[in-house]
């Protein structure tokens, strides 16, 4: 039961993070400001009238901010999986980095300064090949 709960969430969660993020969702919350700005002189710009957008935007920030983040987590996930899986099925790469997002900072520091050291390297190759 709870299985399917999470996946209606799941769904939920995803087709909320597709719509917010569509240009005609913008276009309809800058409507909506606007309509409220120009609406606000004729209620003298009431302590409701300021109240009700401060809470509304509030609430609704605070909500989306959950169910993106989820759609993001789910995405990010997905993402280091499908890389897990490149690292596994590549020769010649290092199984050890597979899960690397699981390692402590320092190790990942280490690795950073690694490929670094790398790329500085790998650019001077180019460099040289460049000056000839």
């Amino acid at each position: 039961m709870t299985e399917n709960k999470n996946h209606k969430f799941t769904r939920f969660a995803q087709e909320v993070a597709r719509r917010a993020g569509h240009p005609m969702t913008f276009g309809v919350a800058l409507g909506f400001l606007i309509a409220w700005l120009i609406l606000g002189p004729l209620v003298d710009y009431h302590a409701l009238w300021i109240d009700f957008i401060g809470v509304f935007t509030g609430v609704f920030t605070f909500l989306m901010v959950f169910l993106i983040q989820n759609t993001q987590n789910r995405d990010t996930e997905a993402i280091h999986l499908k890389l897990d899986e490149l690292i596994r099925v590549t020769k010649g790469t290092r199984k050890s980095l597979i899960g690397a997002e699981d390692y402590e900072e320092a190790d990942l520091d280490a690795l950073k300064v690694e490929y670094d050291a790398l790329a500085k390297a790998a650019g001077e190759k180019r460099q040289g090949k460049a000056g000839k």
